[in-house]
């Protein structure tokens, strides 16, 4: 069993809306980097059921199941809860808490002009109908990372304003009680960020339906292969191909091992004389190599759910005892224990 890091290493918070299996976009955009962190940080990993809520109250069911079936991906890709610790959101009633007192902290305009929260708004079409708890959820938030005391937060560069309104949370808190409580925290932007769809658009995202799932099968694979976004100038064979805007190189750059093999043949598609087809089979190949063993890994831990669970509450134990421990210093902070 693989030692977790030392308590003394650097804290990190990181973590998925269980909405919906996950795809090779979240694997590029986070579980290896999580694989990687564990190692030498002191990693929370939250199944963020309460926060996916806001959104999906109308069907709840939706967010219960699929808790255990980000789990499965969370296993199968490599984290470890000998390393990571694997939460349940939900069952912090201490987030829940802080959240509660951080409101008092932010103002509804505040809200309103936060990029993250706004762009969110409008890709659900909410308008003015927004749910309370969406519209708060920098504040939620700002309860979930300041929780666990974590420095580091992996997100994408769309959610920076987030990590920003939370360290204005922290140090507008820690001015008012006159002593440093709360700790602020970096947004970790990584290198490599989203994966685009297989429809070439901008996002791979479950809503869209343009995704390739971890635990897709192997005909799901291939299938989806066959769908894959190339170059739509590239009409003849022997025509020059681009390779910019092109998501089959885009897949292949991101799981293709043999890098040098793989810029042969992108400069063979840009000279002209190879196949859309051709291209197509080797990201196939590629995706189909990547995905056996972590599908294989999925279906042995399938057998005993009930394990997982064990591994998740377990995990969200741990994590409550560090929530507990900063809710206390807070509602301390300012004057809130009485007995």
């Amino acid at each position: 069993m693989s030692s977790p890091a030392s308590t003394a290493a650097p804290i990190i918070l990181t973590g998925d809306r269980p909405t919906g299996p996950l795809h090779l976009g979240h694997y590029v955009g986070s579980l290896r980097n999580r694989v990687t962190y564990q190692r030498d940080y002191r990693q929370f990993i939250m199944l963020a059921d309460a926060q996916a809520l806001t959104d999906n109250m109308d069907d709840p069911s939706k967010v219960q199941r699929n808790v255990i079936e980000v789990a499965l991906d969370y296993l199968a890709t490599g984290i470890d809860p000998a390393q990571s610790t694997i939460l349940i959101q939900s069952q912090i009633p201490e987030l829940a808490e802080l959240t509660f007192y951080y409101l008092n902290l932010v103002t509804v305009a505040r809200l309103e002009r936060n990029p993250t929260v706004k762009e969110e708004i409008r890709l659900r079409g909410f308008e003015r109908d927004i749910p309370a708890g969406f519209l708060t959820y920098p504040a939620s938030q700002a309860a979930d990372i300041t929780a666990f005391k974590a420095v580091l937060v992996p997100v994408g560069e769309d959610q920076v304003p987030m990590i920003e309104q939370t360290n204005e949370i922290v140090r507008r808190f820690n001015r008012i009680v006159n002593k440093e409580v709360l700790v602020e925290a970096k947004a970790l932007v990584p290198e490599i960020g989203r994966l685009p769809g297989i429809d070439g658009k901008a996002k791979m995202s479950k809503s869209l339906g343009n995704t390739i799932n971890l635990s897709a099968t192997a005909d799901e694979v291939r299938a989806a292969v066959k769908k894959v976004y190339t170059d739509p100038l590239h009409l003849r064979v022997a025509d020059p191909g681009h390779i910019e805007g092109n998501i089959a190189f885009a897949y292949l750059d991101a799981f293709d091992p043999e890098k040098d093999a793989l810029a042969e043949m992108k400069a063979h598609y840009q000279r002209g004389g190879l196949a859309d087809s051709i291209v197509k089979a080797r990201l196939e190949a590629c995706l189909q190599e990547f995905l056996a063993p972590i599908r294989a890994r999925r279906a042995e831990l399938e057998k005993d759910r009930g394990h997982v669970m064990q591994i998740l509450k377990e995990g969200t134990a741990r994590a409550r005892e560090v929530a507990a421990q900063t809710a206390d210093e807070v509602k301390r902070a300012m004057g809130l224990s009485y007995f």
